[in-house]
């Protein structure tokens, strides 16, 4: 043999369709740093079928899940038993509601505060503004466009009997942003109604009655926006300007109410509406929070003097006997308001002048309520006549106080 390679004879000739192959030493793989290949795990039949319970329920570790699916693929038995093993593990989940709890942000924002507080925090007294607003652009965020155009119908009671004005979603919300502009304006920021017309308003209704009859076409779902960005600046301002600006006065036409009880005011009715345009879209929606709910239950118990008052000059209201005609300051007949449930609480309510001074000895009459009814009759959704309240003591103050609760309300 004349070859220089004395292995020459032994070499076979390449084949194009199978090329030789070229191991990798395994230092090559070591030197790179990355992990070698773990070996695919090994077992049996029956092994592999005992696991497929824990591998329906995920509990497998991942060498174990991968070796029970390579068998799935070749054996029809196991996978027909993974199927319904598969299937029987989605019926231990009980179905779970798509809406969240509404008391999700409240949860989520004291989490946060505990933690760190905030640089300028909002006032307590503007706080239920806040979360009602928030929870209202929640309801607002989950509707189509078609919903709207739902009718809603808007009722209070004039003193006398119930009223109701028929409109949309986007109407409520509209009315929503004309009156909250009443704040707007006490706070200095821009009056909503003024990009709208010239005419002045001074009161809710006028107000809103302005803001639709200046629109060319009925509100859409466009007015949303005007309407957060400015409850998020009302929130902000009075952030800014902490808690003495509470005691600024917000005019409303024929009577004003101090900031603090302005913003209380305000987070009633925009709950009260958001009831109304989730009863109309079919949404869940629940009451606010028992702390926030009390509070705008004190505030009804508060403004009940008043409006005792504004109805016995009116004529609605039985007149006060001389007998229990008293100078002010000093104590007069009351009327014990028991509120029960969410946010309750009791109130002495005087009855012959916001002046005198409310009395346990002098108490004629008990009304016991429920939170939500109370606030219901204050809205002027529930009749004074159909309030389901116990009653016990003087039936002409209870009556007349019933109705005054119900004469809060307005559009």
């Amino acid at each position: 043999m004349n070859s220089a390679n004395p292995f020459d004879e032994y070499e076979e000739e390449p084949n194009p369709q199978n090329p030789p192959r070229i191991p990798i030493p395994r230092a090559s793989i070591e030197d790179t740093g990355l992990p070698l290949p773990t070996p695919p795990l090994l077992l049996e039949h029956r092994v592999l079928k005992a696991l497929l319970g824990a591998w329906a329920l995920a509990a497998c570790s991942p060498e174990e899940t991968a070796a029970v699916e390579d068998h799935l693929g070749g054996c029809g038995a196991c996978a027909d038993e993974a199927l319904r093993l598969r299937e029987a593990v989605g019926l231990l989940h009980p179905p779970e509601t798509l809406d969240l709890d509404p008391a999700l942000r409240t949860r989520v924002l004291q989490a946060c505060l505990t933690r760190r507080p905030p640089r300028i925090p909002v006032p307590s007294w503007a706080t239920p503004y806040d979360a009602e607003t928030a929870r209202l652009d929640a309801l607002l965020q989950d509707i189509g466009d078609a919903e709207w155009h739902a009718p809603v119908r808007l009722r209070w009671f004039d003193g006398k009997e119930p009223i109701s004005r028929r409109t949309t979603v986007a109407g409520v919300i509209a009315h929503l942003l004309t009156v909250d502009g009443l704040v707007a304006v006490t706070l200095g920021l821009e009056d909503p109604l003024e990009t709208r017309t010239d005419t002045p308003a001074p009161t809710p209704s006028a107000r809103t009655e302005a803001f639709w009859g200046a629109a060319h076409f009925p509100p859409t779902r466009s007015v949303r926006g005007p309407w957060r960005e400015q409850s998020h600046n009302l929130v902000r301002t009075v952030a800014f300007a902490g808690g003495g600006s509470g005691r600024l006065p917000v005019p409303y036409g024929d009577f004003e109410l101090p900031l603090r009880d302005s913003m209380l005011d305000r987070a009633f009715e925009t709950w009260v509406h958001a009831g109304d345009i989730a009863e109309a879209v079919d949404y869940p929606y629940e009451p606010p929070s028992p702390r926030h709910l009390h509070a705008m239950i004190d505030l009804g118990a508060r403004m009940l003097p008043s409006a005792l008052a504004a109805r016995r000059q009116a004529g609605l209201a039985a007149p006060a006997e001389t007998p229990h005609l008293v100078p002010a300051g000093t104590p007069g007949r009351s009327l014990r308001l028991e509120i029960e449930g969410l946010g309750g609480g009791e109130w002495l309510i005087p009855l012959d002048s916001p002046g005198t001074l409310a009395s346990p000895d002098r108490e004629v009459a008990h009304v016991a309520l429920d939170g939500v009814e109370f606030c219901q009759l204050a809205a002027g959704h529930v009749s004074p006549e159909e309030a389901a309240a116990g009653q016990a003591g003087d039936r002409e103050a209870i009556r007349d106080v019933l109705f005054a609760a119900a004469s809060l309300s307005r559009m």
